[in-house]
Parts: structure tokens; sequence; C-alpha cells
């Protein structure tokens, strides 16, 4: 499993200088991935054997269930849709979406948008 200390310095400054679109808890707009490291403690996940990078603290790993993923034609997107039971475990108040690019020349998924999403439950006219 990929950890944050593999990358070297180069990488993690090119990590830090992207930036990510949010709306949690209300709060909306750009953020960049340096202040996610100057206050939380990220690290990588493991979503169908690819580490990814989510704009949340390490310590909300265990509370982290990847429902569903889904993979761009080239492997080098993904959207995630995922319930986070850390605060809440309602699903309705739980479900957060992920789009993850992969940086160049890099192995690893970096978060470029996460948002808060009501998990409803699946209606009956989709398979």
């Amino acid at each position: 499993m990929m950890k944050l200390s593999d990358l070297s310095t180069e990488t993690l400054e090119k990590t830090k200088s992207v930036r990510w679109d949010r709306i949690i808890e209300k709060h909306e707009g750009p953020e960049d991935w340096e202040s996610v490291f100057r206050y939380s403690e990220p690290e990588f996940i493991e979503v169908e054997g690819y580490p990814v990078l989510l704009p949340v603290d390490k310590s909300h790993h265990p509370n982290i269930s990847i429902i569903r993923c889904i993979w761009s034609a080239d492997n080098n997107s993904a959207t995630l849709f995922l319930s986070d039971t850390t605060y809440e475990d309602d699903p309705f108040f739980s479900g957060f979406m992920a789009v993850c690019d992969r940086p160049l020349d890099e192995e690893f998924f970096l978060a470029i948008l996460y948002h808060e999403w009501f998990i409803i439950e699946k209606a009956t006219v989709f398979k």
C-alpha cells in the first residue's frame, strides 16, 4: 500500500498545488491540497487496488466504505460514491462523492472534487 511518505518532495509539492472543489457542511468552493496537509493528516486509501488520496484525515479510513467506483476508459480518472460514518451513521448524512484524477507520471489518484452526497434508496427503475 502506498504511503504519503513514499512520495518524493517534488511529487508532494506538485500535489499540494492542486486545487479541488468541495461542498461539505454548507461550505463551498475551491480549496488547495496544501491546506489539507496543513490542517489534517491525509493518507492514501486503496480502491480496487489503486492508491487514492481523499481530502479527509486518515482517522476516517476505518469508517469509509466505497459504494460505487466508476473508472474512466483511459483509467486516469475515477468517480467514487462512498459512505463515511465518522460523524454520522445515518446513510442520508454520511454520503460523499469524489472525482479523482491520476497526476501526470504518477501511480496514484488525487481528489479534485469532494462533495456531500445524500445516499438515497436506489429507485426500482434502475438495474
